[in-house]
């Protein structure tokens, strides 16, 4: 069956939660644009997309209208081309609406799983739980089609245990979107032992269809792109730990936020990223790797501390940023949490202007992250930038040093443990779906 007769009939599970949506709005285009073809004005199509409540499907509706909308906004030339037979749509706001709404009739929203049953695809898409994605997956197999394929955005539970497990017999692959999955452009795609090669060209295409980045992993818990952040942030954390007895949690966090942003010219600091990740989703990457590599070292007190105070970060519905290691005001850290305390250091306070003159006495001034993301000398810039950290006297930069070190020791050794097959595929995923500047296989250090 090719992946045109797949689009036919496709599920979503777990289609309200922020992975599942944003699948869901990719799928949706891509089967109306099929739909809409001369050659298939008489086939069915149907996108069922299933989740466990009736309230955040209502959500999912409001949504996905609105997301549809803005997509078919940005792609009018492409639509023109899919209209031309129509002779009534002639502003491009015609066309606009025209897409919205015939993308729109191809959804069906439902809390029953047995809607699946005729889908050629799937998309598993829920929480990073492995005893409820098997009971699902179990259930796809009882259910479904003995041809459905199914896509897992699991971030870190190896394929081929979900495989044996679901008894799905290379029926299933990892399709790991980037949060969010309608702007990120990274898909982490993991083959199971058993993967079938029907399964893996069809995720290749998808991904073409989709103009997706598709980087390969092989099937080790983490796989590269969480393999690389948990350890990553697991350093920062071990920092934290040292650096509280003088200055607190609240400071020692902002210091390792501010170096990991600032000095190593990060879209986001290491703490505002686990933020918006979510606290509790980071202990749980923990949790599945340290329980399928049988690696004790990967567990933070401070992570279990965190989520068992319920301070977990993540975003509300509307994508604005929780509260977590870090205070938001319009998305924006404007403090920092002591969980001994139980309470955020707001910046206005005295404590962070000492700890900015300790971390850089010398006010050096540093290019952000933004100001560099297109510039053509990026490189050379960056160059320039690692090479003046290493002759300034102060601590600031030596932090940012001894972590950059660390940032490339942990990729490595996802290199010499065959989790990737290339300096480039790993360097791929943290440009691509972290959207660092560089790699963490570089020359600077």
């Amino acid at each position: 069956m090719t992946l045109d007769e797949r689009l036919e009939n496709v599920a979503v599970i777990g289609a309200a939660g922020k992975m599942g949506s944003g699948i869901a709005v990719l799928i949706s285009q891509e089967m109306a644009i099929q739909k809409l073809k001369p050659e298939n004005k008489d086939k069915i199509y149907r996108l069922n997309l299933i989740d466990v409540s009736e309230k955040a499907l209502d959500g999912l509706r409001s949504y996905l209208r609105a997301q549809i909308l803005k997509r078919a906004e940005k792609t009018t030339v492409l639509l023109r081309e899919v209209y031309e037979d129509r002779k009534d749509l002639i502003e491009n706001a015609d066309i606009i609406n025209a897409f919205v709404n015939d993308a729109y009739a191809l959804l069906d929203f439902t809390i029953d799983l047995d809607v699946a049953k005729d889908a050629h695809l799937v998309f598993e898409a829920i929480f990073e739980n492995e005893d409820i994605k098997i009971k699902i997956l179990k259930k796809l197999k009882e259910i479904c089609r003995d041809d459905t394929l199914v896509l897992t955005n699991t971030s870190s539970i190896p394929i081929s245990y979900l495989d044996e497990k679901a008894g799905l017999d290379g029926r299933i692959i990892g399709y790991h979107f980037y949060n969010p999955p309608v702007i990120q452009r990274l898909v982490e795609v993991i083959a199971a032992k058993a993967t079938t090669e029907e399964l893996k060209n069809i995720a290749s295409e998808l991904g073409k269809r989709l103009r997706k980045k598709l980087v390969s992993s092989n099937d080790i818990s983490g796989f590269i792109g969480n393999g690389h952040f948990s350890r990553d942030g697991l350093y920062a954390l071990n920092e934290v730990e040292r650096l509280k007895e003088k200055y607190g949690y609240h400071g020692a966090i902002y210091i390792m936020n501010k170096v990991s942003q600032d000095f190593l010219i990060r879209p986001m600091g290491i703490f505002q990223l686990i933020d918006y990740v979510g606290v509790d989703i980071f202990e749980c990457l923990l949790r599945v790797m340290r329980t399928h590599l049988g690696d004790k070292s990967l567990i933070s007190n401070l992570i279990d501390k965190m989520v068992n105070n319920k301070i977990l970060g993540g975003q509300y519905p509307s994508g604005a940023q929780k509260d977590g290691f870090l205070k938001y005001e319009n998305n924006r850290p404007v403090g920092v949490y002591n969980i001994e305390r139980g309470k955020y250091y707001m910046f206005d306070e005295d404590w962070k202007a000492e700890i900015d003159k300790e971390i850089n006495p010398t006010n050096e001034k540093f290019s952000p992250w933004r100001a560099l993301l297109m510039d053509p000398k990026k490189q050379e810039k960056l160059g320039t930038h690692f090479d003046n950290l290493e002759s300034m006297d102060i601590w600031g930069a030596e932090l940012a040093l001894n972590y950059l070190k660390e940032t490339k020791k942990i990729a490595e050794k996802l290199l010499s443990d065959g989790v990737a097959d290339s300096t480039d595929d790993i360097n791929a995923v943290l440009t691509n779906g972290f959207y660092w500047l560089y790699g963490p296989i570089n020359d600077y250090v």
